[in-house]
């Protein structure tokens, strides 16, 4: 099962006692920043938990698989992100405990 926007803003309500409103525009403004700052070049850290970061992949021959005909494969920035120590810890502690 996959961890939505909207399951962060309905977590958000139940702890601090935001209304739905207020939280679903903080995850939204939260992410939004996040987008901005990779859009531009800079990367993201957030202490604790990663860092998001932009790449370039040079352009490279590639094939069509339906086809098999060769094609080139154009140059873009792709988003990655490295998990932080404590979240690798967090969650290697998790597999164990299991």
């Amino acid at each position: 099962m996959a961890l939505t926007r909207a399951d962060i803003a309905e977590r958000l309500i139940i702890k601090p006692g935001m209304t739905k409103i207020v939280a679903a525009e903080f995850v939204d403004s939260f992410f939004e920043e996040i987008a901005r700052n990779l859009e531009v070049g800079e990367m993201v850290k957030l202490t604790g938990f990663g860092n998001f970061e932009l790449k370039l992949k040079n352009a490279r021959p590639g094939r069509n698989p339906k086809t098999g005909k060769e094609v080139t494969i154009s140059e873009r920035r792709v988003t990655t992100f490295r998990a932080g120590q404590k979240l690798k810890n967090r969650i290697d502690d998790s597999t164990k405990e299991a």
